[in-house]
């Protein structure tokens, strides 16, 4: 039987983009399926009382540390982006619609916007930053924009928030194997291990 991997996201979290350089080759490793679950960590936070590790400046400062050593123990490129946070809500908007309405481009706009932000420490909190990042990746901004607008994609991202909330979840990324949950991008080796049972 085909296990389930439901991975929960926002790309403004770091953490999310570590997660996601590993976890797709762990699934294809034990024959599992990965599901992308875009939800707004923001709205998250507002639901169940959580915040950034950023909001403890000695917590931020230890947290960003360990990004650096994860991500050299991935073998993956990673910059501390300082214009963090990074409101993600028309991003997110944004992969929720081409997840749903041209799912073979998901990889194409995460690996941009993931790479904008993570590695490049663009500030996409800048309207025209964010257009010329998706123009680049090959999407056109003004269809991103309709996109995000729908009534149907907000719904839908409004959807996956909440039931994230509704399963638990207070950060990104969480990782769900069937009905066991992950915390964070350092959870891996036990998401494996799961896999493997």
């Amino acid at each position: 039987m085909v296990k389930n991997v439901r991975f929960f996201f926002d790309v403004g979290s770091p953490a999310a983009y570590l997660a996601w350089t590993q976890l797709p080759e762990i699934c294809a490793k034990a024959g599992a399926r990965m599901i992308y679950k875009p939800m707004l960590l923001g709205g998250v936070f507002q639901a169940t009382g959580n915040a950034s590790p950023a909001a403890v400046p000695a917590k931020g400062r230890y947290t960003n540390h360990d990004y650096v050593r994860h991500a050299r123990k991935y073998g993956v490129p990673f910059a501390i982006n300082p214009h963090f946070p990074i409101m993600t809500l028309f991003l997110m908007r944004v992969v929720t619609g081409v997840q749903s309405r041209d799912p073979e481009r998901l990889q194409d706009l995460l690996r941009a916007v993931f790479k904008a932000i993570w590695i490049d420490s663009l500030n996409l909190n800048e309207p025209a930053l964010t257009a010329k990042t998706l123009a680049e990746a090959g999407f056109e901004p003004k269809a991103m924009q309709e996109l995000a607008s729908d009534p149907e994609v907000k719904a839908a991202l409004k959807a996956v928030t909440n039931e994230a909330v509704e399963l638990g979840v207070f950060g990104a990324p969480t990782t769900f194997v069937g009905d066991e949950m992950f915390f964070g991008q350092d959870r891996l080796d036990m998401i494996r291990e799961e896999l493997a049972r």
